[in-house]
């Protein structure tokens, strides 16, 4: 049997170490995006496939018998791609997506559908932003020069970036107290954040709760069509030795 797992995630991770020591051959496909990625079990491979064509021959080429998408929540694209190369190849896919924290919801929390639309109500809510949205979408929020924002990514952010900032970069898991003495030391009155669930990032929601800060959260953008998922790595070792 031969698995490739989209990865970049913890839950990748695990996953690929899980299925490894069940004796199951194991490709761990990485973007590239991150310089220094965590040690992966099983075979590793960095970089994309050239779209929906270029993922569908190289699953045929290397004799692919089941796919994994375990990439983050918000990867709307590869796991698209994902799903159309494997219903061309008719092979099994499975996406392990970590649970969404809106069963954490409170009423200070405001839903959006984009960064933009987060953008656009932040003036209403507080002068000074505590960002984590990742490194490669602090651009709507460049033109908010009447706020200032403490920006936390695991990498260096991308411009355009907010003019009046302080950039963190730092990678979970993150701990209630620490997340707490940051807000308070930054004078953060605002957090803004996506659904990206699963507890290595959640304490800062807890610190908000804690502190009355509200908080806009991006909605998760809507998985294809008749896909099967997960939401533990339990679950998907399960679903993989199915496949044997």
């Amino acid at each position: 049997m031969r698995v490739l797992l989209l990865g970049g995630t913890a839950e990748a991770r695990g996953l690929a170490t899980a299925l490894t020591d069940a004796g199951v051959h194991v490709i761990t496909s990485l973007a590239g995006r991150v310089r220094c990625p965590a040690a992966i079990a099983g075979q590793v491979r960095i970089g994309g496939f050239g779209g929906v064509d270029g993922l569908e021959a190289w699953l045929r080429a290397h004799g692919i018998t089941a796919v994994v998408d375990a990439t983050h929540p918000f990867a709307a694209r590869i796991t698209a791609s994902a799903a159309e190369a494997t219903a061309a190849t008719a092979l099994p896919l499975l996406v392990l997506h970590r649970p969404s924290w809106a069963p954490l919801a409170t009423p200070q929390w405001r839903w959006v559908d984009s960064l933009t639309e987060a953008a656009a109500l932040l003036p209403e809510l507080g002068k000074r932003v505590f960002l984590t949205t990742g490194r490669t979408e602090p651009a709507p929020f460049a033109d908010l020069d009447d706020l200032w924002f403490l920006v936390r990514s695991v990498e260096p952010p991308e411009e355009p970036m907010p003019r009046q900032r302080e950039i963190v970069l730092d990678r979970g898991p993150f701990l209630v107290d620490d997340e707490l003495s940051l807000m308070r030391r930054h004078r953060i009155d605002v957090l803004v954040t996506k659904d990206s669930g699963g507890a290595l990032a959640v304490a800062k929601l807890t610190a908000a709760r804690t502190l009355g800060i509200p908080v806009v959260i991006q909605r998760r953008p809507p998985l294809p069509e008749a896909v099967t998922t997960v939401g533990t790595v339990a679950d998907a070792v399960e679903w993989v030795l199915q496949q044997r």
